[in-house]
């Protein structure tokens, strides 16, 4: 723990936090951050060592480990809440927080989660070592970036690079040099570009789909075929879908329909995988199975946060985030206190889940709790969200820092240090984050679920909310019936992948993705497929020059586009 590393690591992480806040709002996706962390600080030490000031310490790898750590804890403030209760908040209410209020209220979510992982580390990371595949990835790029550090430089050049392109693309569109292109052509009579196909002058999808795997990118691609060139010219044509203009209706108007059955993929897709891991681990126990037991007991490190501190810091943040909800969205005590008493549990279930798979688990922890809350309080959609909101949040910063202990732990890091680091990067991420989301969306009812800003886990978060609230009666004509087909498709595709031969799961569609395209506009699921199409045939061509840079490419280009855009924001705030 050296003050260098603390600051670079909250620096790097207010950067990255605002690119996170961007891609959740514009695409529902989230990206790991932890290479382009430590590639980052790597760089910026290794330019500044002939500066006097510097001393002569190089800058090394547990360094790097606390500037990666306190960089990921920032950039986890999206999906601990910025890209979908907040904004499901405003879309259902109306009510934005203000700043102050936003930023505290993040930062008393990531902080449970913070508790939480402290309190299983020993367990999860010293006495069961379950993997971390993240944590483990991590551990071996820093050792990398240590033992290799001109390709190290070479990569970052590769990633300053793209974003620089992204910037250039991203002030072009922004400036009308570059512009859509509309297709010339129709379907059922619905000109493509009101069916939201068109070409734009975008990079930041495309390098979301280099990152993401080219089945999740084909799964979008079918999605929005099904959604966009069959069901809604349908829906059009039907006078199912109409528009207050008069004329054909646009992506606007087609998403109040198409979220439902969205929604339902993207939630049986998400929430069944983690029902049937917990239901394996349920049976190995009643079968006897310990593998997954404590191989004995494991003396307590003296660099460990002390027992005694870390029960205090919880109690204090169920007192803390009890009276938040509360004040802040007027949820009666019990349920607060229940919302807490399920965060508390979900988001140990999300740290085993990543634990033993890799396999981010907020989402669905997030629905459960919506669900639960929909059961005890039917008619409060405030409740609903905000509840969830504490759980997912708490389990996505949970998980992140378990993450980043496994990579300390194989590192011989000290757990004291990463937790001061993980609380420093959480407050700036909370408070970085909070002003990039409002400038981005200074008006959230007309911003929102349109095809600049479609907001899709908002979109997913606000539909289960406001479900408990008017019923399956009160839906859109057929929305019902396509729920609950799409519902038994999303059920039937995770059990064709638990079930086929491990070879053939490649070629089974994503729920989750298939869903997405329905509250994306095409446009962007196409690019997004192209990025994907154009990474697995560098990857085929290119096998050695794209392990060591198509990766840090593809976040260049987002972080480019992310940054500009935040930039351009701030510029119409206070420039004109």
């Amino acid at each position: 723990m050296t003050l260098r590393a603390l600051l670079t690591g909250v620096g790097l992480g207010s950067l990255l936090s605002i690119c996170t806040v961007y891609v959740g709002l514009k695409l529902g996706q989230t990206f790991g951050v932890s290479l382009t962390a430590a590639l980052l600080a790597y760089a910026i030490w290794a330019t500044l060592r002939p500066v006097p000031f510097r001393g002569k310490a190089p800058f090394g790898i547990l360094e790097n480990n606390i500037s990666q750590t306190a960089a990921s804890a920032a950039a986890t403030v999206a999906p601990a809440g910025l890209v979908a209760p907040i904004p499901a908040l405003a879309l259902l209410t109306g009510r934005t927080l203000p700043w102050h209020l936003l930023a505290l209220w993040m930062f008393s979510v990531m902080l449970l989660g913070i508790c939480v992982a402290l309190m299983l580390r020993r367990r999860m990371i010293a006495v069961e070592a379950l993997p971390f595949p993240a944590g483990v990835a991590s551990a071996e790029i820093l050792r990398e970036l240590h033992t290799r550090g001109r390709e190290a430089l070479r990569r970052v050049a590769a990633l300053l690079g793209s974003a620089v392109v992204a910037v250039g693309v991203t002030l072009g569109a922004a400036f009308r040099l570059l512009a859509p292109y509309a297709l010339p052509f129709a379907v059922r009579g619905t000109p493509l570009d009101r069916l939201t196909i068109t070409l734009n002058p975008t990079l930041l999808p495309v390098g979301i789909g280099g990152l993401i795997g080219f089945g999740a990118c084909c799964s979008l691609l079918v999605g929005a075929i099904l959604a966009y060139l069959v069901i809604a010219p349908w829906l059009i044509s039907s006078g199912i879908v109409t528009s207050s203009t008069g004329g054909p209706p646009g992506y606007r108007e087609l998403n109040h329909w198409l979220v439902w059955p969205g929604v339902a993929l993207m939630v049986v897709g998400s929430l069944l995988p983690v029902l049937l891991f917990l239901f394996d681990r349920m049976v190995d126990f009643l079968g006897g199975d310990t593998s997954q037991a404590p191989a004995g007991q494991q003396p307590a490190r003296p660099d460990d946060v002390p027992h005694t501190l870390l029960y205090a810091a919880l109690g204090g943040v169920l007192v803390l985030s009890v009276a938040l909800q509360m004040a802040l969205f007027g949820i009666v005590w019990w349920a607060a206190v229940l919302g807490v008493a399920l965060s508390f549990a979900l988001a140990h279930v999300a740290a085993r889940v990543t634990g033993e798979t890799g396999m981010g688990a907020v989402g669905p922890m997030g629905k459960i709790t919506q669900l639960a809350f929909g059961a005890v309080l039917p008619r409060t959609p405030v409740a609903n969200l905000m509840a969830a909101n504490v759980t997912g949040g708490a389990a996505s910063q949970c998980a992140d820092l378990l993450d980043d202990l496994k990579c300390g732990h194989l590192l011989g890091a000290s757990p004291r240090a990463q937790a001061l680091a993980q609380l420093c990067g959480a407050a700036a991420g909370a408070v970085v984050g909070s002003a990039a989301y409002l400038l981005l969306i200074p008006d959230a009812a007309t911003m929102l679920a349109t095809a600049e800003w479609p907001a899709p886990a908002a979109a997913l978060w606000k539909s289960v909310a406001e479900l408990f609230v008017v019923g399956f009666d009160a839906l859109p004509r057929h929305v019902p019936a396509a729920m609950a087909l799409a519902a038994c498709a999303g059920a039937g595709l995770v059990a064709l992948r638990r079930f086929v031969p491990s070879g053939w799961r490649r070629f089974v569609l994503s729920p989750v993705s298939l869903g997405l395209a329905f509250v994306l506009p095409a446009s962007l699921s196409v690019s997004i497929f192209c990025g994907g199409l154009l990474a697995v045939l560098l990857r085929r061509w290119f096998a050695d020059w794209s392990a060591r840079y198509l990766v840090v490419i593809c976040v260049g280009l987002i972080a480019g586009e992310s940054l500009t855009g935040v930039g351009l924001a701030v510029y119409r705030v206070f420039g004109g």
